[in-house]
């Protein structure tokens, strides 16, 4: 717990660059002998805004699905930083998984090296549409995603980018990554179906912190809460010291004024401090409710910490996500990288579109069918406006474990919607 709370303290201070992923130990290398190194890429992050290109209407390339499709998957392998390096690998091996599980929907996976950079990445996109790609998968950050949209749109291409980040989408660019909207949303819907619906929101004055603020903010007006008190902070030690007194003052005596505080803050930020800190100035998970953004389960070490014990926070399908890792390490010797899974939900939804055997199966309309896709954690589909809609659990956590209240619905017809 204390190694957490220092970890904080210095991402706080700026003395190491905060992450919300763990880093393996080691990565297996993909077939094919290309070799792996040895470090983790902290999770998709918001970057600048990009503006998405429309290609107008039910755009997508004709596709024959009696012949293997070709999809390009675009990596950061090639750009001189291990942990592109090991995130590469870790994408290439899932496609590859995917594509070995579709039942005899034929994929010819084409993979393509952006070296991290968005020129390479423009290049290397109309290298693989010129090669015959009718989708592009990737890349992982949001300037290279746009970069390739860009391409992609003007050969009437669509992409299916890692990135989070809700900018850069729309058009031709859809986003596979977990987006703070969606699990504002599901966070929201489930306080306000338990009473607690009077919200206290403290958030960074960081490009995420203010992201994520804002997903809050919608979430509270489309599902019936309300954002009583907004609480931003300097991203430092001082500027955590200085939002506690304005939180508890927001919430009340004893939490009078709000039932529930939204925190933004990720374990390698502020989280650690807050949780310490709010109980001990007399507003702790006994008296308020604390809802997390993001993942309170990642790092192990944060289970340890009194302040999180009884918190909610939103993960994929826990039971469908082991599956898959245990797959993926039986396969390849290691665990997945924490983003490698989005590889493999973008070629089970290609797979499951070219079964139903339509020319049009990878236009707008058809990646964006209600039902959505099964993927590694759980259901999710393509929004128009080209962001993403994944099925969620909501988790607590118990004498430092993990305990799920409401379980991930497993179609978009069931509870949690």
């Amino acid at each position: 717990m204390f190694a957490l709370l220092s970890a904080a303290r210095k991402a706080l201070t700026g003395q190491t660059r905060p992450h919300t992923t763990p880093v393996p130990a080691k990565q297996a290398a993909p077939r094919g002998g290309r070799r792996s190194l040895v470090l983790a890429l902290p999770a998709v992050a918001l970057a600048a805004a990009c503006q998405p290109v429309s290609m107008g209407g039910n755009s997508g390339p004709s596709i024959n699905t009696d012949r293997p499709v070709p999809v390009a998957l675009l990596v950061p392998r090639g750009s001189g930083d291990q942990g592109d390096a090991i995130l590469a690998a870790s994408l290439e091996n899932a496609a590859r998984m995917a594509a070995s599980e579709l039942n005899g929907v034929q994929i010819d996976l084409r993979v393509y090296d952006t070296k991290g950079s968005a020129d390479v990445t423009a290049s290397v996109t109309g290298q693989a549409i010129s090669d015959g790609a009718k989708i592009i998968l990737g890349p992982v950050y949001a300037a290279n995603a746009n970069a390739a949209g860009r391409v992609a749109a003007s050969r009437g291409v669509n992409v299916l980018a890692f990135s989070n980040n809700p900018e850069i989408a729309g058009g031709n660019v859809f986003v596979l990554g977990p987006t703070f909207q969606n699990t504002a949303d599901r966070l929201t819907r489930y306080a306000v179906s338990k009473g607690k619906s009077r919200i206290v929101l403290v958030s960074g004055q960081t490009p995420e912190g203010r992201a994520g603020a804002s997903a809050v903010q919608a979430a509270a007006a489309r599902n019936g809460a309300s954002v009583v008190a907004s609480v931003p902070y300097e991203f430092s030690q001082t500027g955590v010291l200085d939002a506690v007194p304005q939180v508890r003052n927001a919430a009340g005596r004893d939490g009078g004024n709000a039932d529930a505080i939204f925190l933004t803050a990720n374990t390698a930020g502020a989280l650690p401090l807050f949780t310490q800190m709010l109980p001990e100035n007399g507003l702790g998970p006994d008296k308020v409710q604390y809802i997390g953004l993001t993942r309170w389960d990642i790092p192990p070490q944060t289970l340890d910490l009194p302040g999180v014990q009884g918190g909610w926070f939103a993960l994929p399908d826990p039971g469908l996500t082991a599956q898959f890792n245990a797959r993926y390490t039986a396969a390849y010797g290691a665990s997945p990288h924490p983003i490698g899974g989005l590889a493999f939900d973008g070629i089970a939804a290609i797979g499951a579109l070219v079964r139903q055997g339509r020319s049009d199966a990878l236009s707008v309309s058809g990646l964006t069918q209600g039902s959505g896709f099964q993927g590694v954690g759980g259901v999710f589909r393509l929004l128009r406006d080209g962001t993403n809609e994944r099925g969620l659990a909501v988790a607590t956590i118990q004498d430092r474990q993990v305990v799920v209240v409401d379980p991930a619905p497993r179609s978009f017809s069931g509870g949690g919607f």
